[in-house]
């Protein structure tokens, strides 16, 4: 008696209840997928082909935007906006320039005033210098000099 129930399949309440169950899973899952993708595939026809209402709609609104902007307006900014950036290079060209020349004129007069108080001093002391080698000139001249060699009288 057992050899003939191990080789006849055994059908039972549970199993037939776990069988139930797997299908209604896969018909489930199915029902799942068809849903998705027939949702998907009509976004996508809906959205790639517009009908010809919505395109003519869409050209209006996008001439009606464009008729709407202040074209000359805009262009008349853009212009401004240039010539202050170009007036405010030249500004700054100026200034820069008009700086370094007041500060050139500057560091000449520092230097010259510096310069003349030295150079006055050397002045003074080339001429002390000079005056001396001439009254030394003079005095060989005159006789009244004399020189180391000749001390012997």
């Amino acid at each position: 008696m057992e050899t003939q129930q191990s080789g006849r399949l055994r059908f039972s309440f549970r199993n037939a209840t776990v069988a139930v169950c797997l299908l209604n899973l896969v018909a489930a899952f199915l029902m799942l997928q068809g849903f998705l993708f027939a949702a998907s595939s009509r976004n996508r026809s809906s959205s790639t082909n517009p009908n010809l209402d919505q395109l003519k709609y869409i050209r209006e609104s996008e001439e009606i935007r464009l008729a709407m902007q202040p074209l000359e307006l805009i262009k008349r900014v853009r212009e401004i906006q240039r010539e202050a950036y170009y007036e405010s290079e030249d500004i700054q060209e100026k200034d820069s320039k008009q700086n370094a020349a007041i500060d050139l004129s500057k560091r000449l007069k520092d230097f010259r005033s510096l310069n003349d108080a030295s150079n006055l001093k050397a002045l003074e002391e080339w001429r002390k210098r000079k005056m001396e080698r001439a009254r030394v000139r003079e005095m060989e001249k005159n006789g009244t000099l004399r020189s180391p060699t000749s001390k012997s009288v």
